[in-house]
């Protein structure tokens, strides 16, 4: 998605997709992917408008994980997802410190991309595109996603 589609589908949606879900419920997380971090999607914040998808995804950091002399769980990031053109563009990263206080979002004025099979994006994308596919979430709570995040990269190590 190039930068003026990106900008008009936020525009559409931001504000008709609030952060959290519509019901007013927490997070409904999904593992999608174990790297460096652990990456899961989550499911009460997916949007559709046809071939476009729209969604929040959360990177779970190892324990004990520090920068500036604090601790981090990880952070936040809303993605942009074409369906069809299997392209995805990450919009912005927000921090998010152990207990879960979350810094500012910090743009990503990165272009959008292709989603490479395999890839934290693709994976994402996959979700995004096909809730259904993806089950029943595994944590609705941020605190379990960072738990189930973390076992998962312990077990990947």
């Amino acid at each position: 998605m190039n930068s003026a589609l990106t900008a008009a589908f936020l525009g559409a949606h931001l504000l008709a997709a609030p952060v959290g879900t519509a019901t007013g419920e927490g997070p409904r997380l999904v593992l999608t992917g174990v790297g460096r971090f652990a990456v899961l999607a989550d499911l009460s914040t997916i949007h559709r408008d046809g071939e476009r998808a729209r969604m929040r995804s959360f990177q779970v950091t190892e324990a004990d994980f520090e920068a500036g002399g604090q601790t981090y769980w990880g952070g936040w990031s809303w993605w942009a997802f074409d369906c069809a053109a299997r392209t995805a563009d990450r919009l912005d990263f927000a921090s998010v410190r152990e207990g879960g206080s979350e810094g500012p979002a910090t743009p990503d004025d990165a272009p959008a991309y292709d989603a490479a099979p395999g890839g934290d994006a693709a994976e994402l994308l996959a979700v995004a595109c096909d809730p259904a596919a993806a089950g029943e979430a595994d944590a609705d709570t941020l605190a379990d996603g960072v738990r189930i995040g973390r076992a998962a990269l312990r077990q990947a190590s």
